[in-house]
């Protein structure tokens, strides 16, 4: 089982602002067998090693503090019980930032006057969790999804129990008190009046939320529901079995296939967009044109390459100067273009290189000619 920390967009943008003297950011790859634990804990300390050696030349005690952290948590037994797939690691003088992803990341230490955030935005691009709705005309459930692990059903106040219980009658096939809802006209309504109250319930939880929400539905529940709710994110694409015969698990093995179809899909129209902007002349795949356009909050979208790690600096006005090797007075390029851009309001995607356009390092898709 996989124990995750999804950081939040506000997370990874407070450690892209949080600058200072010596900053350290570790990756590794994990494993969640806990009986593996051990060689994890070992690699982290050989790269707490290399980090050190980079910081030998910096102020001994924020050096000796960095250190302190690092082998307070290689030696914290609890935490090493539940791993996932990666492990991120962020430590200054004045504290640690740890985080388990579902995403298998490459090894990886950077030193430098800023925490290099890149590897995170993997997790906040692909979809890693999703709420099912199972809808049936005899019952409801919502089911919490989050990355591999185990399904959990939600309950909220306010939920219909099915159609009938939505009408407040014993039976779908009551009458109303002047005769005139019954038959399939009637039944129409009830369905559509359960449906409403399903949406009023699920809007405490989903209000302000991107979460993607699919839906778990045959007809004619599915068509009715989707025509009365109102959360912008519930996805296309459905969950056609009937939900009262499968598990929890099913559902959320089969909502994680409709998430990667999403993220497929999203990247797709990306590069559509791509194309249509380039003839307008407005993207580059160019590290250092998109620099400046990130300081001066030019890009819309920025796609970037979460293992490239060109080292070198940029000043105040988005000048790149280029280093020859990854040092402790350089950090990541595209880490820090992606850092501005964000911080300007750019939609910033972590993605592999296969998926940029041209294959390069980042493709942006600007607001305006650059």
């Amino acid at each position: 089982m996989l124990h995750v920390d999804i950081p939040t967009r506000a997370e990874i943008q407070a450690l892209m602002l949080n600058h200072g003297p010596a900053r350290v950011s570790l990756v590794l790859p994990t494993t969640p067998m806990t009986q593996e634990a051990q060689a994890d804990r070992i690699a982290l300390k050989n790269l707490t090693g290399e980090a050190l050696e980079q910081l030998a030349a910096r102020d001994k005690r924020e050096v000796l503090a960095i250190e302190e952290l690092l082998h307070d948590l290689i030696d914290d037994d609890d935490f090493w019980e539940v791993q996932a797939n990666s492990l991120a690691v962020f430590v200054s003088p004045d504290g640690l930032r740890s985080f388990r992803l579902p995403n298998h990341l490459k090894s990886a230490v950077e030193v430098s006057d800023r925490f290099h955030v890149q590897p995170l935005l993997r997790t906040v691009t692909v979809p890693q969790s999703a709420y099912v709705l199972a809808l049936a005309q005899n019952s409801v459930r919502l089911v919490g999804v989050s990355s591999d692990l185990p399904a959990v059903e939600l309950k909220l106040n306010g939920m219909p129990r099915d159609v009938a219980g939505a009408a407040r009658k014993s039976s779908i096939k009551d009458r109303s008190p002047s005769g005139r809802l019954q038959g399939s006209e009637g039944m129409k309504v009830r369905q559509a009046q359960y449906a409403r109250k399903i949406d009023q319930a699920l809007r405490g939880l989903l209000v302000g939320q991107e979460t993607p929400l699919i839906l778990a539905a045959t007809e004619p529940m599915q068509s009715i529901y989707r025509e009365i709710q109102s959360y912008p994110h519930l996805a296309g694409t459905a969950i056609l079995h009937n939900p009262e015969v499968q598990s929890d698990d099913e559902l959320a093995a089969n909502a994680r296939t409709i998430l990667d179809e999403l993220f497929r899909a999203e990247l797709a129209e990306i590069q559509s967009l791509y194309t249509l902007r380039s003839s307008q002349g407005r993207t580059t795949a160019d590290l250092a044109q998109a620099s400046r356009a990130a300081t001066y909050g030019a890009i819309q979208l920025l796609l970037i390459d979460i293992d490239d790690v060109t080292p070198g600096t940029i000043d105040e006005e988005g000048a790149v100067t280029f280093a020859d090797a990854p040092s402790a007075s350089s950090y990541g390029l595209v880490d820090e273009i992606a850092s501005r851009a964000l911080v300007m309001g750019a939609k910033v995607m972590g993605v592999r290189k296969g998926d940029i356009p041209g294959e390069g390092s980042l493709a942006a898709i600007m607001r305006y000619p650059f």
